[in-house]
Formats: C-alpha cells, sequence, structure tokens
C-alpha cells in the first residue's frame, strides 16, 4: 500500500472541502450553520473560523467574500489544486512515490504551520473585532 506525502494528504483533505462546501448549501438551503465551538464557549474565534463561510465563497467564485472570511482557504485551493494531477501522476507511475521527511524538514513544517496558524488567528480577531480596541 503507498503511503502518502504531506501535500497530497492537505490535497485531498481540500478536496472534501470541496465536496462539502459544494453540498453544505443545498442540504441546508442556508437555514442553519455550523457555529464555532470556541468562539460560541469563549467568544474568541479560532483559527479556523471562517473557513466553512470561505470555502463556501470561493466554490461560488466569490473570492473576496472568501479572502474576507479566512485568507487560509486560498493556500488550501493552491495545495488542493496541485496535488490532484501529483497523485495521478505517482499512480500511473510517471512520478517516484514520495520520500518520508526527515526530521528538520518535519521540525520547518510544523513552523511554518504554527506560523500560519498564529497569522489566521490574529486575522480572524481583528475582523471580528475580539481583543483590545486602540
Amino acid at each position: 500500500m503507498r503511503t502518502f506525502s504531506v501535500p497530497e494528504r492537505l490535497g485531498g483533505f481540500g478536496a472534501l472541502v470541496a465536496l462539502a462546501a459544494t453540498a453544505w448549501p443545498a442540504v441546508t438551503a442556508g437555514t442553519w450553520s455550523l457555529p464555532c465551538p470556541l468562539r460560541t464557549l469563549t467568544g474568541i474565534p479560532c483559527p479556523a473560523c471562517g473557513l466553512t463561510t470561505a470555502a463556501i465563497a470561493i466554490v461560488r467564485g466569490d473570492l473576496a467574500g472568501a479572502f474576507h472570511a479566512n485568507p487560509l482557504i486560498f493556500g488550501l485551493a493552491a495545495v488542493t489544486a496541485a496535488t490532484g494531477p501529483l497523485v495521478v501522476l505517482r499512480a500511473a507511475g510517471a512520478l517516484k512515490p514520495p520520500r518520508p521527511w526527515s526530521s528538520p524538514r518535519r521540525r520547518q513544517a510544523g513552523w511554518i504551520a504554527g506560523l500560519l496558524a498564529t497569522a489566521s488567528w490574529l486575522f480572524q480577531l481583528h475582523r471580528l473585532h475580539t481583543g483590545p480596541q486602540l
């Protein structure tokens, strides 16, 4: 059984998000939405706040609305778009299977993910006017 690389896993997650974002408005008919558990309990948004809204907006072609809800959706969309052909080429044998990441590479990816989460959280705090007002 072939293992999937981190970008392939992110792309697979992005594909599931795109499918859910396409189906969600039809299933709910716009009558209800999923609340953010952290924001509901504490009033503080999480770094992923707005991703559902952003995913639905990007699927509908509303790029400005997607950016306003959570700009991280564009990174997920880019990885998803790039991953599809990568998986097909690897399945066809045109590309070698992924190599495991080294410990320094995993550490670097962890730092990048942490910085992206922090930037997203700061964006959400600013967008939702949470925290001290200057």
